[in-house]
């Protein structure tokens, strides 16, 4: 039967934290016989409970019985309104709800969305449309391209560019590989980034936005981790907050992260007003939208003091959870001194030990070995190579036990 799925779906990649998974499933009888049962730092995933406050609030929704019917791929007014007020009161941006917002069913069904209508598909490689990708980056993104038809081309987010890479360069470095600038359809920017951590300051994001101008092209920002930081680092900011960001940007927001809301599959996208109804156009031929109950729950958890002191509380745990890491690694010899220790998202992002040659050779024999399980960097893209993604998400406890595992099963850094 595979051979009558299109060439496009033939090619994708199974996501890397299923393939993860399934290993880690595999092994996990004979790591449980060897009490080393594994203890997962790969999902980017708060493990609390969502705040009791929107759990509450779903339970009331439960009970209205206008909540049960159809809703709209656009969302529901309330919800829209809610997202406005979001908007205003975190980054002083001014969106119509009736044509700049949009609901989703979690931000990665609206980007994967997003990017099926931007690409013309075909199979000639140069003559393929061009989402210009963060690398490392989201692991989805290039396969999103990929099945659309289009060409994820890699935007190196390096040590050496302090991950704040040269737009104009992409572009003759794009020329130089043989491909037409003309096909280049949008930018997609992760500030904090998935997977390295890394924050934009404004004048880089405003910087995006006049790329995207001069182009002609749509700025996808992907702000899923914008309320996830702590310590110096200031809030995070959004890239409808620069000068004429809204002529060009459509940006995605999640409940996932600041709210531990994951498995509720609740965001919004805003922005663009024309770009929003080409959008909204299509979620309209493919889902009747949210439930609205989960709309209610949402609308009343981003504008309540409650959602505000929640995700204060948990920045905090993971600023403890990444100094006890960060120690940890320390004492087994990584150079954490000079190392770009981020104060955004819940991730750390470090090299392998040199006595490897690649990223998956390290991440597997720590599996297997100590049952702790890490992300090759390079599943994140080619600039992922030689290094390795921790989420520190788990407990302390966790957390200790993982450094109490690598300290004995001899993976020091040498």
């Amino acid at each position: 039967m595979k051979n009558i799925f299109n060439n496009y779906v033939q090619s994708l990649e199974t996501y890397i934290m299923v393939q993860i998974r399934q290993m880690t499933l595999e092994l996990t009888p004979e790591l449980n016989a060897k009490n080393r049962a594994p203890i997962a730092l790969d999902m980017g995933a708060p493990m609390k409970s969502p705040p009791k406050f929107v759990i509450d609030k779903l339970k009331e929704a439960l009970d209205d019985p206008c909540l049960h019917t159809y809703s709209t791929p656009k969302g529901e007014g309330f919800f829209l309104e809610a997202v406005a007020k979001k908007m205003k009161d975190r980054f002083g941006v001014n969106l119509d709800p009736k044509t700049e917002i949009c609901s989703l069913i979690g931000s990665k069904e609206g980007i994967a969305n997003l990017i099926r209508e931007l690409i013309n598909p075909t199979t000639d490689k140069f003559k393929k449309d061009i989402i210009l990708v963060p690398d490392p980056g989201y692991a989805s993104y290039k396969e999103m391209v990929k099945v659309s038809g289009g060409l994820g081309y890699s935007v190196p987010l390096t040590v050496e560019n302090g991950y704040l890479p040269d737009f104009d360069e992409i572009v003759e470095n794009l020329k130089k590989d043989g491909y037409d600038d003309k096909k280049i359809k949008a930018l997609i920017i992760n500030y904090p980034n998935n997977p390295l951590g890394a924050t934009a300051p404004p004048d880089y994001i405003a910087k995006a936005v006049d790329f995207c101008k001069r182009k002609g092209i749509l700025l996808i920002s992907d702000a899923a981790y914008v309320d996830v930081y702590w310590g110096d680092t200031p809030a995070p900011i959004s890239a409808l907050q620069v000068p004429g960001g809204k002529d060009v940007t459509l940006e995605f927001f999640s409940c996932s992260k600041p709210y531990a809301m994951t498995g509720w599959r609740v965001g919004w996208v805003c922005g663009n007003a024309e770009a929003l109804s080409m959008f909204a156009k299509l979620k309209s031929t493919i889902d009747t939208g949210l439930f609205k109950a989960l709309q209610k729950a949402a609308a009343a958890i981003i504008n309540a003091p409650e959602g505000e002191q929640y995700t204060k509380e948990l920045n905090e745990e993971f600023k403890i959870h990444q100094k006890l890491l960060v120690q940890g690694f320390k004492d087994l010899g990584w150079d954490m001194d000079n190392l770009n220790i981020p104060q955004a998202t819940f991730y750390l992002w470090l090299p392998i030990p040199p006595r490897y040659k690649t990223s998956k050779e390290f991440t597997d024999d720590v599996l297997k070995t100590s049952g702790v399980v890490f992300v090759p960097g390079d599943g994140f893209g080619a600039c992922g190579a030689g290094w390795f993604r921790i989420s520190i998400v788990a407990p302390p406890e966790k957390l200790e036990e993982v450094v109490r595992r690598l300290k004995e099963d001899g993976f020091a850094y040498e």
